[in-house]
């Protein structure tokens, strides 16, 4: 549920499971960390719409379905032009048959990591944290 004392966004873990092992999209934003695909929520979106639409604005994949059962939601705060913001962000699991990526402005590089390898890269605790939350879940699927 979207909080209004917070700046709300949507993200996706998007995982590959093309290959023997499920494979994690992880994006280089400009400011060096490496992270999982979110945006600002828009008048009138789904959460699942903002996902979708985040997903296709930062990657270019459109093939997208989302696995029900897997919501995670964490919260931290970050200073934007010298005022305190505190933000929720949703998450949402996807997978893609898609590995070609077309990145947009926000995003420096890709990389598509399997469990141990997405461990070592992602820069923050909490998306640590998801990471470990979507891999126990699609472990449990299969």
């Amino acid at each position: 549920m979207l909080n209004k004392d917070f700046e709300n966004s949507i993200g996706a873990i998007l995982v590959n499971n093309n290959t023997s092992e499920f494979e994690f999209l992880l994006l280089k934003y400009v400011n060096g960390h490496w992270d999982f695909p979110k945006g600002n929520v828009e008048p009138g979106e789904s959460q699942y719409d903002t996902a979708r639409r985040e997903i296709i604005e930062e990657t270019g994949i459109s093939d997208i379905m989302f696995l029900d059962g897997f919501k995670e939601e964490i919260h931290y705060t970050y200073k934007r032009d010298g005022r305190l913001i505190k933000k929720q962000v949703i998450f949402y699991l996807a997978k893609t048959g898609s590995n070609n990526v077309n990145l947009s402005y926000e995003h420096t590089d890709y990389i598509w990591a399997d469990y141990d390898k997405a461990r070592k890269i992602i820069t923050y605790k909490n998306s640590l944290t998801l990471l470990k939350h979507a891999y126990d879940f699609l472990i449990q699927l299969h």
